[in-house]
C-alpha cells in the first residue's frame, strides 16, 4: 500500500516591511528589567540610543552597562513620551499596555516573544565588517533564524570589507557612464575575481 507524506502548507507571508534603523541619539524605552530585555541592550548601546529602562527589578548586569538610564519602578502610562522606539520585555498584561499607549503615540514597539502585542520583528543579525545582515521569520520560529544565521556566519567570506571597498571603486565610474544596476553585478563580481587572482599571484611570490 502506497502512502503519501502532506506537509502542511507554510503560513501567508506577513506584511513586514525590513528596514535598518538609525537610532542614534533617540529615546528608546525599554519596559521591563529581566533577561529578555538584557539581550536586546547591547545592539541598542552599539546604535548610540538614548536608553530609557523602566522595570520595578533590574538584573545586576544591566546596572553595569553604560548609555542606559534606569528608571526602578512599574510602567505606567505616559512613559513612552517622546520615544521613537520601544522594546516591551515585560509580563503579557504589562506589553498589552505598552504595546496601547505605541499605538496611540504611533511609535513602533518589539513586545519580547509576544507576538500579539508587537508591530516589530527582530531578527538574527550577523554583522561582518561593515555589513549587516538581518533573517527574519516574521517572529514565528526565532529559535531557527538563530540556527539560520550559524549557516550564514559559515558561509561568508572573512574579506567582505575588501568586496565593500572593490564596489566603491568602481561606484564613481558606474554612475558617470550610467551604468545600470543590473550591469554592475557581473561587473563587481569579474572584479572581485581578479582581485582573488592577483592577491594569489602575490602570495606566491
Amino acid at each position: 500500500m502506497n502512502s503519501t507524506t502532506t506537509h502542511a502548507n507554510p503560513p501567508p507571508r506577513a506584511g513586514v516591511f525590513p528596514v535598518f534603523l538609525k537610532l542614534g541619539g533617540k529615546r528608546v524605552v525599554i519596559v521591563g528589567g529581566g533577561n529578555m530585555a538584557l539581550e536586546k541592550l547591547p545592539a541598542l548601546i552599539e546604535a548610540q540610543a538614548d536608553i530609557y529602562l523602566i522595570a520595578p527589578q533590574i538584573k545586576p548586569e544591566i546596572r553595569q552597562l553604560e548609555r542606559v538610564t534606569l528608571i526602578e519602578r512599574p510602567y505606567r502610562e505616559g512613559d513612552l513620551q517622546g520615544a521613537w522606539y520601544v522594546v516591551s520585555a515585560a509580563p503579557p498584561e504589562v506589553n498589552r499596555e505598552v504595546s496601547a499607549e505605541a499605538n496611540e503615540r504611533q511609535v513602533f514597539v518589539n513586545a519580547v516573544d509576544d507576538l500579539r502585542h508587537a508591530d516589530v520583528y527582530l531578527g538574527s543579525i550577523i554583522t561582518r565588517g561593515a555589513f549587516t545582515i538581518a533573517i527574519s521569520s516574521n517572529g514565528g520560529s526565532p529559535a531557527l533564524t538563530a540556527l539560520i544565521r550559524r549557516g550564514l556566519e559559515w558561509l561568508l567570506p572573512r574579506d567582505l570589507n575588501d568586496w565593500l571597498a572593490i564596489g566603491r571603486a568602481m561606484r564613481p565610474e558606474w554612475k558617470q557612464n550610467q551604468t545600470p544596476f543590473a550591469a554592475r553585478r557581473p561587473l563587481l563580481l569579474k572584479a572581485i575575481n581578479r582581485w582573488y587572482e592577483d592577491k594569489e599571484k602575490e602570495q606566491s611570490i
